[in-house]
């Protein structure tokens, strides 16, 4: 597999310097970036032949050619040809991380899908969805920062983690960004450089910490030092150079007596001190408060033994023996992460000893193998030195360990199917100010509009979505930009808890809603009292609240707001409370259920097996002596069969005869039972539970509300909505007059579109 991209166009500007101007406007290569281009394009061959298949190398090399020709390379904002730094970034993962086919050729073609000259259909037709997946991810995170979101909150973090969906976009981040770094030094606009210093500080050398890329974290945080506080990067560095003879020359007397002593015993390892970084000793002068020359652990020794696994526990303690022999150890430095590993699958033994003249110094010890997971591999090494974390992202890191230690064909190849799924619960959406903030996945514009402020979620009318109009069940989507719109006159209803999901606007709407009834029903309240007032009624608030009851109302509230929003009239009330407060005075006189005889007919008589003879029930609204209740069992409404059973209090319970109970009634207590029918139309309403499935649509509900509301014999009590897997389940609990008028409610509801099945339960 040979073959370099000769002949790509090149732009000398007339001075023979490189102008970044210049090659802005063509895109073409300068003759400095096309004197780099053989190497680097010779390199990239070395490093993926092992992986690349059959075709690889004369395809990609027609495209980038022909991308490179055509100008479809594109410039970054600090003047950079992204045709370069796509090969140095594809050069940068085979090296710093693992060869991998697929990334490398997702990185290069990459800026070609941005710019669509290459279009990811065509990509994935050509290279396969793998390759597609990753470039969209990258697509992605390039569309968020051109949001110019704030990279110093913990949410953008999390949006670009969930916008990459591949944790291997990821890494092609994290090492574009240290290519980055390494290109931009010197460049005259100090504080664009400044700017993205600072964000691979924060974001990437945190995420290639949390990642196990130790190598590129500490580059990136030298780096960062470097361009944002250069005088103090170039003092510690030149400290450092100046005080390297002397360093060296205590190193080997050292690990002289080490080392001998060690090979002594038999034991293959490799013995390496160095140097800690730049920005780790700068963090450690401003944490001890001194200078350098009073850092006693500028540098650590790393011994790496060569051993079988099964002997790795045994070596690492004879090595340290050795060393605690040698030289005094600090107790209260001495860290095992052998017999017990970090959560992060971290293994070595650290300890500090007092060398030659005194000094401290830090020893690790530690395996080949527990080397390789340290250094180059995605161990989840994020929680050492204090660095804060989550449960599930703790998980999910212990996930990626677990794969690339027993990984056979290789960690990248097991990445490919390894989704980046520790969000998929959350979306993040912008304002228009560019203010990020994080909501429950299926969050609606509606919730959106709560989080921000309660006053402005309650007189939300809708909003612009990414500069379109959407209304208040729009859900959200991460990357969205929200505008919320508002009205004075707007105000909650009972339907939009069915919009929201978050806890904090469903308790809002119902407090609104709540403190709104209320005041309707002192309204209701006052009108009633007023009424009676004026018929010299006196008004008993027992008798009321049973009459409330009677009436089907769950409390007195309802009943007051129906009589404040006219739905009752107060004049109507009057007399039923009259008749009802009769009816009370009546019941001293009620007899004993078992002692009563009522008449017969020649059906009912035959009726059933075990029924009391010469017993037989009427309802109505003309009973009385009586004491019955409707069962709760089966909820009989006005129309269906029943029958009356006498309970051992000796009240008439009135069941359906298919209810659930009715078998175990027959069986044990045939001689409590009684015939029963209805006479006339009782006027009030009776409780029916509807069970309702369908596909989940918010519109479904709303249009199986309106409905109900529009039945004159129905009225809607109680509403349960659960959804799973794309569909609804809703159990309605409706107030009707009969059967036939649920009936036709039923028939009604099951003509909405989505709906899939209506039926009555108990």
């Amino acid at each position: 597999m040979t073959g370099e991209i000769t002949n790509a166009s090149v732009t000398t500007p007339k001075d023979g310097a490189v102008s970044v101007n210049e090659a802005d406007e063509t895109n073409l290569l300068t003759a400095e970036e096309a004197k780099s281009l053989p190497a680097l394009y010779r390199n990239l061959l070395h490093n993926i032949q092992i992986v690349a298949e059959p075709g690889d190398i004369s395809n990609l090399r027609s495209i980038l050619r022909a991308g490179v020709e055509s100008g479809h390379f594109k410039r970054d904002k600090f003047g950079n040809s992204s045709f370069i730094r796509s090969l140095i970034t594809a050069n940068e993962l085979c090296v710093r991380v693992s060869p991998d086919r697929n990334m490398a050729i997702a990185m290069l073609l990459y800026p070609l899908c941005l710019t669509e000259a290459l279009p990811i259909d065509r990509l994935e037709k050509e290279w396969g969805e793998d390759i597609a997946k990753m470039v969209r991810g990258l697509i992605k995170v390039t569309a968020l920062y051109q949001r110019g979101a704030a990279v110093e909150s913990e949410n953008f973090r999390r949006l670009l983690m969930a916008f990459a969906e591949d944790i291997r976009v990821i890494i092609i981040m994290i090492v574009d960004r240290l290519v980055l770094m390494k290109i931009i030094n010197h460049h005259p606009n100090d504080k664009l450089v400044r700017d993205i210093a600072y964000e691979a500080n924060y974001l990437y050398a945190s995420l290639a910490h949390r990642l196990g890329l130790y190598a590129i974290k500490s580059e990136l945080e030298d780096m960062s030092l470097k361009y944002t506080d250069r005088e103090t990067y170039t003092s510690i560095a030149r400290q450092l150079n100046e005080r390297k003879n002397a360093r060296d020359a205590y190193i080997a007397s050292f690990i002289g007596p080490i080392k001998s002593k060690l090979e002594a015993l038999g034991l293959t390892f490799d013995i390496k001190g160095r140097t800690k970084s730049i920005f780790s000793i700068w963090n450690k002068m401003k944490k001890q408060k001194n200078d350098i020359d009073h850092i006693y652990d500028l540098f650590a020794i790393r011994i790496i033994i060569d051993t079988p696994r099964e002997k790795e526990k045994n070596d690492c303690w004879l090595a340290y023996s050795v060393i605690t022999d040698m030289y005094q150890p600090n107790p209260s430095r001495m860290k095992d992460w052998i017999s017990i590993p970090k959560s992060n699958g971290y293994e070595s033994l650290h300890i500090t000893v007092a060398g030659p003249e005194g000094k401290w110094v830090e020893v690790q010890i530690r395996t080949r193998r527990m080397d390789l997971v340290a250094e180059k591999g995605l161990a989840a090494h994020w929680r050492y030195k204090g660095i804060q974390s989550e449960s599930n992202l703790d998980a999910w890191m212990n996930n990626v360990r677990d794969i690339l230690e027993t990984a056979e064909s290789g960690p990248m190849e097991l990445m490919r199917n390894f989704k980046m799924d520790i969000y998929d619960k959350e979306v993040f959406v912008f304002t228009p100010k560019g203010d990020l903030y994080r909501l429950p996945a299926g969050a609606t514009l509606l919730d959106f509009a709560f989080n921000i402020h309660s006053k402005l979620g309650c007189s939300c009318v809708g909003g612009r979505v990414n500069g379109k109009n959407e209304k208040l069940t729009y859900k959200l989507r991460s990357g969205d930009t929200v505008e919320v719109q508002t009205s004075s006159s707007q105000a909650p209803k009972q339907d939009w808890l069915n919009i929201v999901v978050t806890s904090k606007a469903r308790t809002k709407i119902r407090q609104t809603l709540k403190e709104r009834e209320n005041r309707a029903a002192e309204l209701g309240r006052e009108l009633l009292q007023r009424r009676f007032k004026n018929r010299k009624i006196d008004l008993d608030e027992a008798t009321l609240s049973r009459l409330i009851k009677k009436l089907g109302f769950k409390n007195s509230t309802d009943f007051f707001n129906d009589i404040a929003d006219e739905r009752l009239d107060v004049n109507v009330v009057s007399e039923r409370y009259l008749t009802f407060e009769a009816q009370q005075h009546d019941a001293h006189q009620r007899v004993s259920a078992d002692t009563f005889s009522l008449q017969q007919t020649g059906d009912e008589a035959e009726r059933g097996t075990g029924e009391r003879s010469g017993d037989v029930l009427v309802i109505g609204n003309d009973i009385k002596g009586i004491n019955y209740r409707f069962a709760k069992c089966c909820n009989p409404i006005y129309g269906d069969d029943v029958f009356g059973f006498i309970s051992a209090e000796g009240v008439i319970k009135i069941h359906r005869t298919d209810c659930p109970n009715s078998r175990n009634i027959r069986e044990r207590y045939p001689y409590r039972m009684i015939t029963t029918r209805w006479s006339g139309k009782i006027g009030s309403q009776f409780a029916a539970t509807l069970r309702v499935v369908g596909r989940d649509d918010i519109g479904i509900v709303t249009n199986i509300t309106s409905i109900i509301s529009k039945e004159k014999n129905a009225s809607l009590r109680n509403i349960a909505i659960d959804s799973h897997d794309g569909l609804f389940q809703g159990h309605l609990t409706i107030g009707v007059s009969d059967t036939n008028s649920l009936n036709a409610l039923i028939k009604k509801i099951q003509t909405v579109k989505g709906v899939k099945e209506v039926q009555r339960t108990n």
